[in-house]
């Protein structure tokens, strides 16, 4: 199953105006994804009673799997 997320080709569809990706365009697009709103979520509510570490982790959360979003969105990613 590893060797189907290391298929070449992008994930994403490049935004028509704006910085950044845009929404999934194959499958594994769709796992990554929600897989990084669950992690986002999830962090969120185990830390609940901890303002000031569940922020640190959100944001690390956030930040953690955009290189992958970068690199998997045709075209890249620049000003439109």
């Amino acid at each position: 199953m590893l060797h189907l997320f290391m298929q070449k080709g992008p994930w994403f569809r490049q935004k028509s105006r704006g910085y950044g990706t845009g929404l999934p365009i194959v499958w594994q697009g769709w796992v990554l994804l929600s897989a990084h709103i669950a992690l986002i979520a999830g962090l969120a509510v185990l830390l609940q009673g901890r303002p000031v570490l569940m922020t640190i982790a959100v944001i690390l959360a956030a930040l953690a799997p955009m290189p992958i979003y970068r690199a998997r969105t045709e075209g890249g990613w620049r000003w439109r």
